[in-house]
């Protein structure tokens, strides 16, 4: 027994000293950029790392949504307009983390990209709902993690992706889930390839969430949608029982 003590008591006391080891200190200068900081992940996140002294850049698509974060976290914290579907949106938050980080380079980048696309029977949907997803849960993403490269080898920084369980598995049809699995692709690619710069590459698959962003109202709002603008053709197909369940 003392024996079993003795050994659970050194073994909390390595697990401690190697903890230690790898905690971030002196977080003056260590940057994070955020992305979709208006709710959910992203802004709860913001808040977190604010608190404990990280100075956070991030991200709102809304005037509402940084005022909202400003307004609960320190003077330290900075945000930023991002529309990740416009290049020049990406192009102008990318010449803001530059100012702010005053030549130190990037710590952190958090990708997160948060919204309710089309989901719906794949024929149900029409190219455009498909672009409406990629072009800000992918393509975006890709871009605005390519345009800070260099601040973030500059610091040896990391790149931590937020990808939703729909990474794994695809559950419905639309360009969620291709968007999740494309930025599975793109995380382990650049993990490799960036390696020798001294950056790292890290995923979340995280799972659901209650946010202010996805509820089931607005899942069946816009699956309504999507059924009237049906020809009556499929409409008839798949039939009306097929739609209420």
């Amino acid at each position: 027994l003392h024996i079993g003590v003795l050994v659970s008591i050194l073994s909390l006391i390595t697990y401690c000293l190697i903890r230690d080891r790898h905690r971030v200190r002196d977080l003056s200068g260590k940057h994070i950029f955020i992305t979709s900081c208006d709710t959910g992940l992203g802004n709860s996140l913001a808040k977190w790392l604010d608190k404990r002294g990280f100075p956070v850049i991030a991200a709102c698509v809304t005037e509402r949504g940084r005022q909202d974060l400003q307004s609960c976290c320190s003077s330290s914290l900075k945000t930023v307009n991002l529309n990740l579907a416009d290049s020049s949106s990406i192009a102008r938050a990318v010449l803001f983390v530059t100012e702010e980080t005053a030549g130190k380079g990037l710590f952190g980048l958090v990708n997160n990209a948060e919204g309710t696309p089309p989901m719906a029977p794949t024929d149900w949907l029409r190219i455009e709902d498909f672009h409406s997803v990629l072009e800000v849960g992918l393509i975006g993403l890709i871009e605005i993690t390519l345009k800070l490269l260099p601040l973030l080898k500059k610091a040896e920084g990391r790149i931590v992706n937020l990808i939703n369980a729909k990474g794994l598995v695809a559950l419905v049809g639309g360009g969620y889930s291709l968007s999740k699995w494309g930025m599975e692709a793109f995380s382990d690619i650049l993990r490799i390839e960036i390696q020798h710069f001294g950056v790292k590459v890290s995923i979340i698959e995280h799972g659901f969430f209650k946010t202010g962003v996805i509820s089931s109202d607005i899942i069946e709002r816009d699956l309504l949608r999507l059924w009237n603008r049906l020809t009556p053709e499929i409409r008839d197909a798949y039939g009306e029982k097929y739609f209420v369940e």
